[in-house]
């Protein structure tokens, strides 16, 4: 099959040669500047009698290519600004040149650019391909700089709760943002997750700091053609800031409820003139409404911009992340089987863990961007990346077996992790005719290897001790919780490294077939081999192999879709895609997981309004698990399995769902974006199972119903010039948490009725809305702006494990002032 592709590839570039020779036609080229000479980014040009149009980059360039030669008007706009408009002649193999000067400053055009939620103008980065969004076969989300900073957002998952369908969920302990979408979780590990940094795998233990987003950019439904083994429900790329051209930045200090204060710089400019610099830094210190809880981060990240010529662009960005902070299991689930709402005494602000407990993360990453453009057609792009992530930390087990008096034994657990994560990706791209077809390919291949470390330890308390037991608490009497504070000593006894590698080719084409119908067609061959472990006794200084053997998986992951384009502002699209998901971890024998296939099916409605400034668009899909894999519910004893890394392969699971998007900038004063989604994930094939699930049962932690809205208006104006109201709601629907029920035990396993309550214990959780208000002033280069977040001091929680649940944060205040220069 290897060959297949190399044809495949080479037959597409002699069409490319043989199109590139017979075409007559010219292209257009020019820079947008504001009038104080700054580059105006994203601004729409538009060709008159052509339907062609496009948006400025960061730099203000813009490229219109293969016209018919003839006279046109071009046309530069943007919501809340004066279009301005140019004669132009466009002639045969020539290029033509055409700047273009806006009447508005920088600072003006800031104040307008608000990239909605699905913009029309800006391809998602994401798509590798530079898709038009109308032309995009799949539902997506981007949410911009401007929203970030419009509602405060401070952590990754405070700005992805603007996409519809995706819910928030977080890690073990409480250390990592986790989400849901479409029934599927996203993990933080680069092993298993799908978050993507600037395009690359990206490990999220500690929380990205929003601060230094410049959009975050999700696509929703399997990706696996693109991006290989990830996720069936969502992938999210985190979009930095760059350098850019014109010297300025920005300082701000957020203060907050409960100690909280956080600083920001943001500097950027030109250091000759091929060369450009940004310096993000901040620091966050904060207590919480959770007791003990405290938090402490430093993030910086300085990136370079270099120009070579007119063709290439080399960036440099690296990042560092320091985050200490105390882990939170959650308020504790007695007998595994109470509601949270009728837990007694259960208030928020409730912490189980001892006082000494932490949770450590250092992170450095580094990243290599090349982009370099042969002609106006084609364009070639290489990432390299390398992440190392160090997680060190200290405290008790989650609170897993809560009896219904309140009692807990404590257990003592630590972690001391890393995980190394080297990606290499390169990307052509091309525009060409064959006959009077247009083709837009993407060809491409990526590589990815992992390398997890695991330490294993022994504990000893002061008297001598070894062992894990800690002590016995009452969560409902606190006099307990503080009986025993003493910090054993740890020692690291074995260390476990486990590396993998991932490697894909793959192949897109966008095929115009007339202006109205268009098919994209793509195939992508992934392959993955995951390495025996080593296992280093650190007090033998010996080491052994693991016990399960190298696995090696590789498959052919297609999609297509068909595209019905009745108006230029209207697209209808019909979807199928294969996603291929390696299964990590074993089952409860130590042997390796199938993979598990996904079918997705998905039909959809893109449209844009009022010259671009409202867009609306609707989603259906089904997406067919053939074996969903999930957490082992016990261990090969028959007990309470904790160990995330043993897993179980579930039978088939079904998810459909709806989802509905309205993205708005209907002046250059008032904007705002909603999302509704809608899911049903459930069991639909696990007969012939011993233990198996109940058919028909939603998984657990997935909400039927999630929506989200917000807008703002600013005054520009009379007395109230410069005052800026905004409000956001999100809601979250019914979801359980715990464990979904089976019709009975594995076959051999332990048959006691701890082991069959561990099984059937399920924590209904209701559904809960938030609603955030923000007021602020602008005076100049001066802004101050304030939030009051839930403010009817919502009460209800987040299913972070299996075992417990966190509750939301009760109302809470933010200012932020900043200065702009």
């Amino acid at each position: 099959m290897k060959r297949i592709f190399t044809v495949f590839f080479l037959l597409n570039i002699l069409l490319v040669q043989a199109s590139l020779a017979q075409t007559t036609n010219g292209s257009i080229k020019g820079k947008v500047k504001t009038s104080d000479g700054k580059a105006a980014a994203y601004v729409s040009v538009g060709l008159s009698q052509s339907g062609k149009g496009t948006a400025t980059d960061e730099d203000g360039n813009y490229l219109l290519t293969d016209i018919k030669p003839g006279n046109y008007t071009l046309k530069v706009s943007f919501v809340g600004l004066t279009t301005q408009q140019q004669q132009i002649t466009v002639s045969s193999r020539q290029q033509t040149v055409q700047d273009f000067a806006l009447t508005e400053s920088a600072s003006q055009l800031n104040e307008v650019i608000i990239t909605s939620g699905n913009s029309f103008n800006k391809p998602v980065s994401l798509g590798k391909a530079d898709i038009k969004p109308l032309d995009l076969p799949q539902s997506m989300g981007v949410i911009p700089s401007k929203i970030i900073a419009d509602q405060q957002a401070v952590r990754l998952g405070d700005v992805v709760k603007n996409v519809s369908g995706v819910s928030l969920t977080q890690s073990r302990g409480g250390v990592a943002e986790t989400f849901s979408a479409r029934g599927y979780s996203i993990g933080i590990a680069g092993s298993g997750g799908s978050i993507f940094k600037n395009g690359v795998i990206s490990n999220t233990q500690g929380f990205p700091d929003a601060s230094t987003l410049e959009a975050i950019e999700v696509l929703k439904g399997s990706s696996a053609l693109l991006y290989g083994n990830v996720s069936g429900g969502v992938i999210i790329n985190m979009v930095t800031k760059k350098p850019v051209f014109n010297w300025g930045g920005q300082i701000s200090m957020m203060a907050g409820s409960y100690g909280q204060y956080k600083p920001t710089v943001d500097i950027h400019g030109p250091i000759t003139k091929n060369l450009a610099f940004r310096v993000i830094g901040t620091h966050e210190n904060a207590d919480s409404y959770r007791d003990v809880v405290h938090t402490n981060r430093t993030y910086v990240a300085p990136s370079l911009l270099y120009k070579i010529g007119q063709k290439t662009d080399v960036l440099v960005q690296v990042d560092y992340l320091k985050s200490d902070l105390v882990p939170d299991a959650g308020v504790g689930i007695p007998n595994n089987r109470i509601t949270v709402t009728e837990v007694p005494d259960a208030p928020r602000n409730r912490f189980l863990y001892p006082k000494w407990a932490y949770n450590n993360t250092k992170q450095t990453s580094g990243f290599l961007t090349i982009n370099h453009r042969f002609n106006d057609s084609w364009k070639l792009t290489a990432i390299g990346s390398a992440q190392n992530t160090k997680v060190d930390g200290f405290g008790v087990g989650v609170p897993m077996t809560i009896a219904a008096n309140g009692d807990w034994t404590r257990t003592l657990s630590a972690v001391k992790s890393g995980e190394k994560d080297y990606t290499g990706q390169l990307n052509l791209n091309g525009n060409f005719k064959t006959g009077g077809i247009r083709h837009q390919l993407l060809f491409g291949s990526d590589f990815t290897r992992i390398v997890s470390e695991n330490n294993t330890f022994k504990y000893t308390t002061a008297a001598g001790v070894v062992g894990t037991a800690y002590d016995k608490i009452n969560i409902y009497n606190p006099a307990t919780f503080d009986v025993r504070n003493d910090v054993p000593s740890i020692a690291d006894t074995a260390l476990t490294t486990t590396p993998q590698n991932r490697m894909g080719i793959y192949v897109q084409d966008l095929i115009s077939l007339t202006s109205k119908f268009k098919v994209l067609a793509g195939l992508r061959w992934s392959y993955q081999k995951a390495f025996q472990t080593t296992i280093f006794n650190k007090e033998k200084q010996q080491e052994r192999r693991g016990t399960a053997a190298d696995k090696s998986d590789d498959a052919f992951s297609p999609k297509v879709a068909l595209i019905y384009q009745p108006i230029q502002t209207s697209s209808v699209y019909a979807s199928y895609t294969n996603n291929f998901t390696i299964n990590s971890g074993t089952d409860i024998y130590g042997d390796n997981l199938k993979p598990s296939i996904i079918n997705q099916y998905e039909l959809g409605l893109k449209n844009e309004f009022l010259n671009g400034r409202l867009s609306a668009n609707v989603s259906v899909y089904r997406i067919q698990n053939s074996n969903f894999a999930q957490t082992a519910l016990v261990d090969v004893n028959g007990n309470a399995n904790t160990n995330s890394n043993i897993r179980e392969l579930s039978g088939e699971t079904t998810s459909d769902g709806l989802e509905v998007d309205f993205n708005a900038t209907l002046s250059k004063n008032f904007y705002f974006i909603a999302g509704y989604g809608y899911n049903y994930m459930r069991y639909t094939n696990t007969t012939g199972l011993v233990g198996s699930q109940v058919e028909a049962e939603r998984l657990i932690n997935n909400p039927a119903h999630t929506a989200n809205g917000s807008a703002f208006y600013t005054f520009d104006k009379g007395s109230m010039k410069g005052l800026r109201l905004g409000a956001s709601a999100f809601y979250t629907g019914e979801r359980t948490g715990g464990n979904n029920n089976v019709v009975g035990l594995n076959a051999g396993l332990n048959n006691t009725t701890a082991a069959q309550s561990s099984y059937n214990a399920q924590v209904p959780l209701k559904g809960f809305a938030t609603v955030d208000l923000s007021a602020g002033y602008g005076f100049r280069r001066f802004a101050l702006l304030v939030k009051v977040s839930n403010i009817f001091n919502e009460l209800n929680y987040i299913v972070h494990d299996r075992y417990s649940i966190n509750p939301i944060p009760p109302r809470m205040f933010a200012a932020t002032l900043s200065y702009k220069f």
